[in-house]
């Protein structure tokens, strides 16, 4: 099982950073609902959400902004 982050889309191909890496995956291969900054697990093949983590990233990222821009 690994996880990353998804860095971007190109044409049908998602991009998604595994250990300070990156690797293309189909992006059929991701929920419909994916979006760049999403968290993912791939485990066996299949992409999915975890929206946990996500959601504590999302969070750090502001907090980081939020003291650079004080």
């Amino acid at each position: 099982m690994e996880r990353g982050v998804i860095d971007r889309f190109e044409d049908e191909t998602a991009v998604i950073e595994v250990d300070g890496t990156t690797r293309d995956f189909p992006r059929a291969s991701l929920p419909n609902e994916a979006k760049v900054g999403d968290v993912v697990v791939i485990d066996n093949g299949e992409i999915r959400l975890d929206r946990q983590d996500t959601s504590k990233r999302n969070s750090e990222i502001n907090r980081l902004m939020d003291e650079l821009f004080e």
